[in-house]
């Protein structure tokens, strides 16, 4: 899709919605219909456990600043989430059984059953695929002089911090990121999930300050950052090594520029980016940290070496990588434009539900070297 026609996000959102609930109403009828010899008592109990799990999600993020038990959240956001995952596959293998009950297998007995099953199958794969995020290696030349011979950089995305990705799950990651003994780290935006309270309930600034990177961890802001306040964010994230780069430019002592894109829905974008390529030398390396990879087009051919971006998570479940593909030019993985080099991160973790059907979790590590010696 060409980024000059915008999709109507509020179009989308409502139709997601409306297919929520509809798929939610066909399940729950289909299950009260399997559930036909069950007592008056049982359905009742059933009734409020399944429309209970159906809406937690919407009810517990509202009150996602509050100072509620650490379990609620934590139980709601998990619960909720997976919902959305299971009401999607549940209803899409149920209706396919049905159809196919209806014109080729008439004699198909407990169809609700059969895809109930298939649809926990799934799901647990989802979540085991989750817990093995792929590493991307890649070589990326830049026709610039810097010092030194090569410069190695892990690339991480879309951590969402929070009551889905906890502190036991962060120490696994920060363990994967320092076995590749990088020179610098690099952070695309949305390190922080929707509420900084389960951050400082599980002290995983701990965790943050065990990473090791000697020429320093530079991060840009993402979308998650704004759902709490920005200076409560850059007070947590001044608690670890991470340098947080708001429309700001880092320079490494061998010369590599690296500019943070700030995450502004209301910015003017292309002007930003105008304005602060006026304090780049493009005649050195110059990087950038754009959490959502927009104006690509753009920053190619203004000369940015690489960018790192993140933020579409490549759709994290099937079939919404096809509505990622359709929004960007780029939506996920490697590309070499006319000049840059773009990486876009499906993200090192993921929002909402610990699954990963039809993508992948991933973690990018760049050898950046130059190809022009110093005359």
């Amino acid at each position: 899709m060409n980024n000059s026609q915008p999709i109507n996000m509020s179009i989308l959102l409502i139709s997601i919605l409306l297919c929520f609930l509809a798929g939610n109403v066909y399940i729950y009828i289909r299950a009260l219909q399997a559930m036909k010899k069950a007592n008056k008592v049982t359905k009742i109990i059933f009734t409020l456990l399944y429309w209970l799990s159906a809406v937690s999600l919407f009810i517990i993020l509202p009150l996602r600043h509050h100072n509620l038990p650490a379990y609620i959240p934590r139980i709601m956001f998990t619960v909720g989430s997976v919902w959305l995952v299971f009401t999607l596959y549940m209803s899409l293998i149920m209706f396919a059984m049905d159809v196919a009950k209806q014109l080729f297998f008439k004699q198909m007995k407990q169809t609700f059953l059969w895809a109930l099953a298939a649809t926990t199958l799934l799901l647990v794969y989802g979540y085991i695929n989750y817990l093995n995020p792929k590493v991307q290696r890649l070589n990326i030349p830049i026709e610039k002089h810097f010092d030194g011979d090569t410069l190695t950089v892990v690339g991480i995305s879309d951590l969402h911090l929070g009551y889905g990705t906890g502190k036991a799950r962060l120490k696994d990651f920060v363990k994967m990121i320092n076995a590749e003994k990088p020179d610098a780290i690099f952070i695309a935006g949305d390190l922080i999930d929707n509420s900084l309270i389960p951050l400082y309930e599980e002290k995983m600034y701990e965790e943050l300050n065990m990473l090791q990177a000697p020429l320093g961890i530079y991060m840009c802001t993402g979308n998650h950052e704004y759902l709490d306040k920005m200076e409560d964010v850059r007070e947590f994230i001044s608690m670890t090594p991470i340098r947080l780069l708001e429309d700001s430019i880092a320079t490494l002592p061998n010369g590599i520029q690296i500019l943070g894109k700030n995450f502004n829905y209301r910015n003017n974008r292309n002007r930003t980016l105008t304005q602060l390529g006026k304090r780049l030398d493009f005649d050195r390396p110059v990087i950038i940290l754009d959490h959502e990879p927009r104006s690509i087009a753009i920053k190619d051919k203004m000369g940015f070496d690489l960018q790192f971006s993140g933020h579409t998570h490549n759709g994290q479940i099937w079939p919404g990588n096809y509505i990622t593909s359709y929004i960007y030019d780029q939506d996920h993985g490697y590309r070499k434009w006319s000049h840059s080099h773009v990486f876009v991160s499906s993200g090192l973790s993921l929002w909402g539900p610990p699954l990963r059907i039809g993508t992948d979790c991933d973690m990018a590590v760049f050898r950046i070297y130059s190809t022009k010696k110093r005359l």
